[in-house]
């Protein structure tokens, strides 16, 4: 067969190189070798006759694996060019340097590629995947110090393994052990408030979306960086959130980002504002992200952004309006949170109840302020969550006008019990 003009002759040439005369054989080639490494992938012919039209298509993750799990070279190399060129910097080096510990662990974030000699199979990114999805459900229910452990040892077993597993395999498992040094990330942040921990396992995330070329997961783990200085009470820090928020911009416009990843940055970028004393622009980012949701068609999502939705949303709204001086509206939508709540987010409500709690303190009803707060340490009894503590404990501090009250007195006997005291010190 004659070489159209224009055509992409580096992947016919290719074909044609392992005797693949046609481009159904090619199809079939990459299906199979899309299940020699644990993908379920259907190539047609006529995804093969794009592949190899004037100007081919970028392919899908999962194609991208099988193609280069059958021909033993990154598809850039098979004349594909990627949506984002000219905007990313140069191509990934074979190393790199050396960064903190995952999840405080000392192992070091060196991402190699692996050696010409005993791969282990590629089935080995398969099983580390399943395991990363069942760490990802457990966050929700299992208590986070004895999760972490085990996450933050998952994330050393993919950096020790991701050198050994053919390069068609590394891509999934780099962005397997990315999303594991996120949910590490995650933990140290929100549930044991150890944020130096969280910004070393954040940066073994970052490293390894990179390696997997993953500018979604890039754009995630770069928002929850902006957390930690929103969150240090540093006002001197506001411009390395904004910062950070402004790479994660970056990244998700580049991956062609789903509507509801963009809401839940303008989220992310609201609740630093809020922290920085700048609620105006909070608020007008809220109502961008709302907008979002309003306006556009859902998407498919990610399997890890699993904690956004509208009513997240509205929780971050309840909280900024509070913060604006607004009770009235920050009751109302907050209230409206509290009740559509799924049962699975048992951590989110004690931080809802928390805020009510600062609102009735704003109102100068320290009675119902600590009714919330011991419905909010009641649930922290059932499920504990640092973030949820810090809220309580706000609130204890802004009820010191009413020092004497027995209703203080009563949120203090439960505010400095044993069990809510000890785990308040060992999170």
């Amino acid at each position: 067969m004659a070489t159209e003009p224009g055509s992409n002759t580096r992947l016919r040439a290719a074909r044609q190189a392992l005797g693949l005369r046609s481009q159904q054989h090619l199809a079939d080639a990459v299906t199979r070798a899309g299940v020699q490494i644990g993908l379920r992938v259907s190539i047609t012919e006529r995804t093969v006759r794009r592949w190899e039209s004037e100007n081919p298509p970028w392919p899908h993750p999962d194609h991208q694996a099988a193609l280069e799990h059958l021909f033993s070279r990154p598809v850039i190399e098979l004349g594909f060019t990627p949506p984002w060129a000219g905007e990313e910097t140069a191509p990934r080096q074979p190393d790199r340097a050396a960064a903190p510990g995952a999840a405080g662990g000392g192992a070091l974030a060196v991402f190699p590629r692996r050696p010409p000699a005993d791969p282990l199979p590629g089935s080995i990114a398969a099983d580390f995947i399943t395991i990363t999805a069942a760490y990802r459900r457990m966050y929700w229910t299992v208590p986070p110090a004895q999760l972490h452990d085990a996450v933050a040892t998952h994330v050393r077993l993919g950096m020790a393994l991701v050198a050994s597993v053919p390069e068609a395999a590394r891509r999934s498992l780099a962005a397997a052990i990315s999303e594991s040094s996120l949910l590490a990330g995650r933990i140290e942040f929100f549930d044991m408030q150890s944020p130096q921990a969280a910004q070393q396992s954040l940066v073994v995330a970052l490293q390894a979306a990179q390696d997997a070329g993953d500018s979604l997961l890039g754009a995630a783990v770069l928002a929850h960086m902006a957390f930690v200085p929103a969150f240090s009470g540093d006002a001197k820090r506001a411009e390395e959130a904004r910062d950070k928020m402004r790479a994660a911009r970056t990244f998700a416009r580049r991956a062609a980002a789903p509507p509801e990843l963009l809401a839940w940055l303008d989220a992310v970028e609201a609740e630093a504002e809020t922290r920085f004393g700048d609620t105006r622009r909070a608020l007008d980012l809220i109502r961008h992200a709302e907008e979002i949701y309003d306006t556009h068609e859902p998407r498919p999502l990610p399997a890890w952004l699993d904690w956004f939705s509208p009513i997240r949303l509205a929780g971050f709204k309840g909280n900024t309006l509070m913060m604006d001086h607004q009770p009235g509206p920050a009751k109302d939508t907050l209230r409206k949170v509290l009740d559509q709540l799924p049962e699975e987010s048992a951590k989110q409500r004690s931080v809802i109840l928390g805020d009510l709690a600062a609102v009735a303190v704003t109102e100068s009803d320290p009675e119902e302020a600590c009714r919330l707060a011991e419905l909010a340490l009641d649930q922290l009894a059932r499920t504990w969550y640092a973030t949820g503590m810090a809220r309580v404990r706000a609130v204890r501090t802004s009820l010191s006008p009413w020092e004497s009250q027995r209703c203080v007195r009563s949120l203090d006997e439960r505010l400095y019990d044993w069990n809510t005291t000890v785990s308040a010190m060992t999170s």
